[in-house]
């Protein structure tokens, strides 16, 4: 047996995690491995339903994804693995998802066939099928709302804060997106918001044409709209765009 994989006192997964980052090919393939039951559960929790990691091709996006989380996390994310790599499993098996949807296999379309010719009403079918995929989306929408205020909480922020502190105005709102994504867009200043908390105002005041007053009064807002930028908010993002933000 490897004596650093079953020592005495088993390292935390996060050391795990950085051997595995540091190019530690057994380290890795033993996270891989012991974690499959958390990709499953995961990827069910996606799907709505029950994943074989042995049948089913989403508990192999899953496992990809998973991988990539390794590779990718950090600390200074300011989650834990787990949290992150369940964040990254969930927007990869979405995307995976609308791929399929977007371009069904010829099975698929056998299958939606075979299923009509058993109905006596094939519009029913699609309407059950219409009904399912906004049922689902709903869900999705829910559980990165629900990500987001549990991302929110670490930052010492809540919704009623960003209700309390969002700019009434229309043009005041633009203002504030356009401050988010200056700081977004320079790692230093996202650096400060991601590891510390905090916006820096006195580094911002020469970089936007806003003042000192008004980025004070708008702190929690821009902060919350540079959480949103640097996660991985597919609904939120969209959101945001939609109502021309």
């Amino acid at each position: 047996m490897i004596k650093h994989l079953f020592s005495k006192k088993s390292p935390s997964l996060d050391n795990q995690v950085e051997q595995a980052k540091r190019g530690d090919d057994i380290v890795r393939n033993e996270i891989l491995k012991q974690y499959q039951p958390f990709i499953a559960k995961s990827v069910s929790e996606v799907c709505k339903r029950y994943i074989d990691p042995t049948k089913d091709d989403e508990f192999s996006i899953g496992l990809l994804a998973f991988d990539e989380a390794i590779h990718a996390y950090s600390v200074d994310k300011g989650s834990s693995f787990l949290s992150f790599a369940r964040l990254v499993i969930k927007r990869k098996v979405i995307d995976y998802i609308r791929n399929e949807q977007k371009h069904p296999t010829v099975a698929s379309l056998d299958e939606e066939y075979y299923e009509e010719e058993q109905m006596e009403n094939p519009s029913e079918v699609r309407a059950a099928k219409d009904r399912f995929q906004l049922e689902t989306e709903s869900w999705h929408r829910q559980e990165e709302i629900r990500e987001f205020k549990q991302q929110l909480g670490q930052f010492k922020l809540s919704f009623e804060d960003l209700i309390d502190s969002s700019p009434k105005h229309r043009d005041a709102r633009e203002s504030a997106v356009q401050v988010a994504r200056v700081v977004y867009e320079h790692e230093d200043l996202r650096e400060q918001v991601l590891s510390k908390g905090r916006l820096p105002i006195k580094d911002l005041v020469d970089r936007v044409e806003v003042s000192k007053k008004t980025l004070e009064r708008n702190r929690k807002f821009i902060i919350a709209l540079i959480l949103i930028f640097h996660g991985d908010y597919v609904y939120l993002k969209d959101y945001l765009k939609g109502v021309g933000l």
